[in-house]
């Protein structure tokens, strides 16, 4: 059997010094040769392989990113990635969301970036994210027949409000603005019962509802509301009580609240 070499020419102290040289090569071929002793075609297969592997799982997971690039500028992308990026876990599901942190913290922005990019990504990488979330809706103590005026609303732990520069949801290669927009595009991102992940634009009303829901406490329904009402200034706060009720029978209905807990004094 012909003696296998790292690629600095020295002869191989240990498994781990060819399993290191093996992968230096399959990730960046241009920079790191092949262990000696290795067949190139064998080493080709391996590249191949893993690189599709890859590029494969990302464009399934980045849809619309993906669409966004020809395919020589997707292939550099994802290049980039795989040969420069080390991840902090060997879970492939979890690949996604290196992608994501490999754009944030280590890429930086490039010239040829789209200005959305990282806002992109990280909206396509949500919907992957809450799929994958082990928690169950049904775990949570909530009584879904509860009285959510005067009870205290339960919000779903798998209710995800986003808040982006750039309107994110319609982007697509004929729409891709170049400037952020004056004012936040506002999201929630949720998974119901069925596992299915839903998505809806946020009005004011909505969002600062959802904000204070996140933020706990033992606040009613109808005292969330007037919250709400004060934060939108709206000059007769209790008559969007009606309104505000059947929006916490609409959040119900999709999953978004769970019912509620405790009875809150109104």
């Amino acid at each position: 059997m012909p003696e296998r070499r790292p690629r600095d020419g020295a002869p191989a102290e240990s498994l781990r010094d060819l399993q290191t040289a093996f992968a230096a090569h399959i990730r960046d071929p241009d920079r790191h040769e092949k262990p000696a002793g290795i067949e190139d075609r064998r080493m080709k297969i391996y590249r191949e392989l893993f690189f599709s592997n890859v590029s494969s799982m990302l464009s399934s997971n980045f849809p619309v990113l993906r669409t966004l690039y020809e395919d020589g500028d997707w292939q550099r992308l994802i290049r980039d990635f795989y040969s420069e990026h080390r991840c902090q876990t060997p879970l492939f599901p979890e690949l996604p969301k290196e992608f994501l942190r490999y754009l944030q913290d280590a890429r930086g922005a490039r010239e040829d970036d789209p200005p959305f990019l990282l806002e992109l990504a990280h909206y396509e990488w949500v919907e992957l994210a809450l799929q994958l979330d082990e928690r169950e809706l049904d775990d949570e103590r909530a009584d879904p027949n509860g009285d959510l005026m005067a009870g205290i609303p339960v919000l779903s732990p798998l209710a995800w409000p986003l808040s982006y520069r750039f309107p994110v949801h319609r982007i697509q290669p004929g729409f891709q603005p170049r400037e952020a927009e004056e004012e936040a595009t506002h999201l929630l991102v949720y998974r119901d019962r069925d596992d299915e992940v839903k998505f809806m634009q946020l009005n004011d009303v909505t969002r600062y509802l959802l904000e204070l829901l996140q933020a706990g406490g033992a606040r009613s329904g109808c005292e969330l509301l007037l919250d709400v009402a004060a934060a939108i200034r709206h000059p007769e706060p209790e008559r969007m009580l009606p309104a505000g009720e059947k929006l916490l029978t609409d959040l119900l209905g999709k999953d978004i609240l769970l019912g509620t807990r405790e009875t809150a004094h109104v």
